[in-house]
Parts: structure tokens; C-alpha cells; sequence
């Protein structure tokens, strides 16, 4: 374990540990104990941190949702225009598949997790959130290039969700985000024909 990692809290370096297992194993595939492994903590530790594997589950959710919207953050400092607000969105999506993963770029970590869970389960819930709140973001910014027509922003800003988490699941596949790029570049042109 580096310096720094052991400078961290059980709850840091097991949420490490499971955002890294929950990524490159799946949910299912990932017990207690490889997460407790490779943390370095001791069983108890995950217990007196978390109620128990689906309050992980959670927040790992919670933590990769908190990461895009970080990226999105920071790209949207760069952005003037609403159209350059809308690319912000596929901007954030490219630089989460460009991250360094340890075993390659698998596609959206939560579109991943929900995969494996009921479709009653809460953790789906919150990914279907997650993915509502990045088109609304998209609609708010599509609202100022549509002069108002908000019917037209919303259709408009549901296709570009459709066509980021298809080039998203792509892009997994391909391990890499050529196909968010080109889903970019689509959006681009598109928002030109207004």
C-alpha cells in the first residue's frame, strides 16, 4: 500500500477498493471479503462503515454520479455558448472514458451496475436519476437555442441522451471514445441546422 493510500480512512480505501472491483468484476462478481483484500482493512471495518453491501452499492453510485458531475463542472467553466453547454455534457462522458482505469475503459459504471441489479432495486433508481438529470441539464441549455420553444429543447435534448449512452455503450466495447466523439460531432451538427 502506497503512503498515501494508508493515510486514508477504512471508508476511503474500501470505497477505493469497490470502485475499482464494482468496475472491472461487476457487482455480483465482487464479494466482502476482495473488497476488505484489497482495501487492506479488516472485515469489521466494512461493517462499522457501512450497514452492509447494498449501502456500498449506494454510494459507490453515488460517488461515480458525483464524479461526472465534477467533469461536467469543469468543462462547463470552459464553455460561452449554449451549444458549447450542450458539448460540455459529451465533453464530460469523453473524459470519463478516457479515465485511467485499471483493466480498460468498460463503458458507463452505472449503466453497468444497473445491469446486474432488479429492476425494483434502488440502485437502478438512482441511475435512471443520474440519467435524468443529465438530460434536463442538456434541456436547460438547448432551451436558449430553441428561442424559447421548450417542447423542441426537451425532444431535441432526449435524442442527444439517447445518442450519448448509445455511443457510451459503444465506446465500451471499444474501449475506447472514438464513438462519443463522433456522437459529439453528430449533436454539433444538428444544433447548426436550428
Amino acid at each position: 500500500m502506497s503512503p498515501v493510500e494508508s493515510s486514508l480512512s477504512a471508508r476511503e480505501r474500501l470505497l477505493n477498493a469497490a470502485r475499482v472491483l464494482f468496475y472491472n468484476d461487476g457487482i455480483a462478481a465482487t464479494g466482502i471479503d476482495a473488497i476488505v483484500k484489497k482495501a487492506g482493512v479488516a472485515k469489521k471495518s466494512l461493517y462499522n462503515n457501512f450497514e452492509s453491501k447494498a449501502e456500498l452499492v449506494a454510494t459507490y453510485l453515488q460517488i461515480r454520479h458525483e464524479e461526472w458531475l465534477a467533469l461536467y463542472a469543469a468543462r462547463l467553466q470552459q464553455a460561452a455558448t449554449s451549444k458549447e453547454k450542450v458539448l460540455a455534457v459529451f465533453l464530460a462522458y469523453e473524459d470519463h472514458a478516457e479515465f485511467a482505469y485499471e483493466r480498460g475503459f468498460r463503458g458507463c459504471g452505472l449503466l453497468n451496475a444497473a445491469a446486474e441489479l432488479s429492476a425494483d432495486a434502488p440502485g437502478r433508481q438512482a441511475v435512471r436519476k443520474h440519467k435524468e438529470q443529465v438530460e434536463a441539464i442538456m434541456s436547460e441549455h438547448l432551451y436558449a437555442l430553441h428561442s424559447g420553444n421548450d417542447q423542441q429543447a426537451e425532444e431535441m435534448a432526449r435524442h442527444f441522451s439517447f445518442l450519448l449512452e448509445g455511443s457510451m455503450s459503444r465506446a465500451g466495447l471499444e474501449g475506447n471514445s472514438d464513438c462519443i466523439r463522433q456522437a459529439m460531432t453528430m449533436a454539433t451538427l444538428m444544433m447548426e441546422a436550428l
